[in-house]
């Protein structure tokens, strides 16, 4: 049984390697791919015998590893300049927008179709409502460094927002004083506790020598984000300050106490940080998704109920993302219209509604198919981006 495992396990990291490969080939996007791939996989290993047994435990918490690691991989890739700022609080405002007309609109249609309250209709929308970094940042390859900037802030601005709304209305006594209170109290204490250890594992980083450095970090940086879920935080405002500082090092240097602390070795040191955060990103998303798709009941994704649902959810999101855009007059907004998917965080807050709700089987696979077809709508983003800017895109292919 061991060996087996590690077969498998070495299957599916060569089968990610080459799918990811295969989608930048192809334009199709890779997460379609791995989720296919474990739909399809699910069959073919009961066919011949075999069987990865119980899996519900696994998928959430390779999904909440996949999800710090993206969104710190995004990150490291920006460096905050004050030119930036306000590009940066641009995509903030966009996404606080896009997440709360969301929220409205699917709260409205869940209270009219199905047999919930305004309250628990609120807890089902939020997680068809988050954008999801897991998807967006590596799917936004594409874009130029400013298109890609925003996506990142957006994407985990949204993952943030979805998380801290989420647990604030299941934390609330009902009441909109509570859901408010929860909202503000968890926020400004995510905030607060995000600066203090996104510095302290910064100064960390900086002063740590010897052959085994960034293990140790990286398991601060998961205890912390642990701890801060189990007190119903948002620690994903933590791993993004965390990989912006790591990025942006001024930020701490330029504050007396510290104007010493940085040596020559700190960018080959951050360049190999780099290298093994890109690489672990790689491995859990091709896990996380290939199992997904494994996980997935073949069933429910038949159900007519699913795809209509499936249909109106894809309708709200475009439609108000593309009016939301244009009205930011954004430069991008043809090809950001599209970069819009749903993915890991919503396949994870919706296991968590489920075990508070009484929902309908066959919104399972109306997650699944949104999370899917989001997910190749990014593909026409990317069509609308090559046929606008030709020139652009062959100096993008050159570059990677």
């Amino acid at each position: 049984m061991i060996y087996q495992a590690i077969l498998a396990a070495a299957v599916v990291l060569l089968l990610a390697f080459g799918i990811e490969r295969l989608g930048r080939i192809s334009d199709i996007p890779s997460v379609v791919t791995l989720i296919v791939v474990g739909i399809v996989g699910k069959p073919v290993l009961a066919a011949v015998g075999l069987d990865l047994g119980d899996i519900d435990a696994a998928v959430p918490v390779i999904g909440a590893v996949g999800l710090v690691l993206i969104v710190l991989e995004g990150a490291l890739d920006i460096e905050l300049r004050r030119e930036r700022l306000r590009a940066a609080a641009s995509a903030f405002l966009l996404a606080g927008v896009g997440f709360a007309l969301c929220v409205g609109l699917f709260s409205l249609a869940a209270a009219l179709a199905l047999p919930v309250t305004p309250f628990e209709a609120m807890v089902l929308a939020v997680p068809f409502s988050v954008i999801s970094s897991a998807v967006a940042i590596p799917s936004s390859d594409f874009l130029p460094a400013r298109g890609r900037e925003f996506v990142v802030y957006e994407s985990s601005m949204s993952d943030i927002l979805g998380v801290l709304v989420f647990f604030s209305l299941l934390n609330s006594d009902g009441t909109a004083a509570g859901v408010v209170l929860g909202l503000i109290g968890g926020g400004l204490l995510s905030l607060l506790l995000a600066v203090v250890c996104a510095v302290g594992l910064a100064l960390v980083l900086m002063r740590i020598d010897g052959h085994i450095r960034f293990i140790p970090l990286l398991a601060g940086l998961f205890g912390l984000y642990a701890a801060a879920e189990l007190m119903h935080l948002s620690p994903l405002i933590l791993v993004l300050m965390f990989g912006l500082v790591l990025n942006t090092p001024t930020l701490i240097t330029r504050f007396r106490p510290f104007r010493g602390w940085l040596d020559d070795s700190y960018d080959t040191t951050l360049s190999e940080f780099k290298i093994l955060i890109m690489e672990l990103t790689f491995a859990v998303r091709g896990f996380f998704f290939i199992l997904l798709g494994y996980w997935t009941d073949l069933s429910v994704l038949a159900s007519g109920k699913a795809w209509l649902a499936a249909v109106l959810v894809l309708a709200v999101i475009y439609g108000s993302r593309s009016l939301i855009l244009r009205l930011g007059r954004s430069r991008l907004a043809s090809p950001l219209t599209w970069i819009a998917p749903r993915g890991l965080i919503t396949v994870l807050l919706f296991l968590a509604a489920k075990e508070h709700l009484q929902l309908p089987g066959y919104l399972d696979g109306t997650v699944m198919l949104v999370v899917l077809a989001s997910a190749a709508l990014i593909a026409v983003g990317r069509f609308r981006w090559s046929s606008e800017n030709p020139a652009a895109v062959g100096e993008n292919t050159e570059s990677t």
